[in-house]
């Protein structure tokens, strides 16, 4: 491998780890065993643990963010079809680190990365704040255009739903992990959508 697709594996095998383990359960060592490498070349492309955790943190919420914007701004995707792709990014991420009869994992880096908050620097914190700010922000742009088009009960103020969506999201890999599987997080998602919509659309 090149020094790029070096870097980029580095990155991968440690962010399955993180998951999986968090900050404090992994090392260089883990890392460089997983990969098949020395820790003197994960030290080489990264310097220190904490220099690549926050590498890979960011390119994993840029990554998520990426991906819930092209959920919530799908061409011609209602609010109905939008909850749906939701709970379809949401449930193919959990079956990665949950594969059928597996359930109980942690799935999700950001969430894993939280549990040990103390344990990272500056730029990881700002980073864990920085992604509940965008999530809402995404969440509030997303059930704007629903109310503009009309998908949304009359009682229901965008803004406020947008907020329980973000804390919902936000909250993901731990509802799972509280309630033992997917399922109460996509019945989550479908009964609050359910609350929102028009009457004669909800029926």
């Amino acid at each position: 491998m090149d020094e790029i697709d070096t870097r980029q594996a580095i990155k991968d095998t440690a962010l399955e780890l993180l998951v999986r383990h968090g900050y404090r359960g992994i090392s260089f060592g883990d890392i460089s065993v997983a990969l098949g490498t020395t820790r003197a070349n994960i030290h080489y492309h990264f310097g220190n643990k904490q220099a690549l955790v926050d590498e890979v943190l960011g390119d994993y919420m840029q990554a998520t963010l990426s991906g819930l914007r092209a959920v919530w701004s799908a061409e011609g995707a209602n609010f109905s079809d939008q909850v749906e792709a939701m709970i379809a990014y949401s449930r193919a991420r959990f079956r990665h680190f949950n594969p059928a009869g597996t359930e109980g994992h942690s799935w999700s880096l950001i969430s894993r990365l939280r549990q040990d908050a103390d344990l990272l620097g500056d730029r990881g914190r700002q980073m864990l704040s920085h992604f509940g700010v965008e999530l809402s922000t995404l969440f509030a742009e997303a059930l704007s255009s629903a109310g503009r088009r009309g998908e949304l009960a009359d009682n229901v103020v965008p803004a406020d739903a947008a907020l329980l969506f973000a804390v919902i999201a936000d909250n993901a890999a731990p509802i799972t992990l509280a309630e033992g599987g997917f399922e109460r997080l996509e019945r989550t998602y479908r009964s609050l959508r359910q609350m929102m919509l028009p009457k004669m659309l909800s029926l």
